[in-house]
């Protein structure tokens, strides 16, 4: 069994990569959209943690991806594209990619959003450096959740609205790009 998984893997990052080699979106229309997104997952997130603003606000910056997708059978792969705010203006465009083996099955759809503590842990995440090591985690938004959430390393991720079913629900080797406005 564990044969097919590497070159099963290499496919899904392959997979993965290609589908996010334009970070920005190609037009004006689907730039349009994707602020639509990103604007409709924040106003969802809020509604489901009402201190979510005061969270991100406190920042220095932030990140929001409103769809991040997820599947797998036993390899698997995430992609979402989003936008980034420092100091609550947009000031770019980001697309994250994961590749996971091991135990896990199923899909699901979920809003991330990555806070930024301070301009150090910000331009870590535009040169491409920020990585999530295996053990991390998000913290799922509910009323309250971002008023607790912690920083590590200068990052904090918040999840929301998560749909579809998998069990697995780490965040690591999730690896990002950005690209300016």
């Amino acid at each position: 069994m564990w044969k097919w998984m590497m070159p099963m893997a290499a496919l899904v990052t392959g997979l993965t990569i290609a589908s996010g080699c334009a970070t920005a979106p190609p037009s004006a229309e689907g730039k349009a959209a994707l602020s639509q997104d990103v604007n409709t997952a924040l106003a969802e997130a809020k509604v489901q943690d009402p201190s979510l603003q005061a969270f991100l606000d406190r920042a220095y910056a932030y990140a929001i991806f409103p769809t991040v997708g997820k599947g797998a059978i036993g390899v698997g792969g995430a992609y979402g594209k989003g936008e980034v705010f420092e100091r609550g203006k947009q000031i770019g465009y980001c697309d994250l990619s994961q590749a996971t083996i091991g135990l896990a099955l199923g899909g699901q759809s979920f809003t991330e959003i990555i806070a930024f503590e301070n301009k150090a842990a910000l331009e870590e995440f535009k040169t491409g450096n920020l990585k999530f090591t295996a053990q991390a985690t998000a913290t799922a938004l509910k009323a309250g959740a971002s008023s607790n959430a912690e920083y590590a390393d200068g990052v904090s991720v918040l999840t929301a609205n998560p749909a579809g079913l998998m069990a697995e629900a780490s965040i690591g080797g999730q690896t990002f790009s950005f690209q300016p406005l």
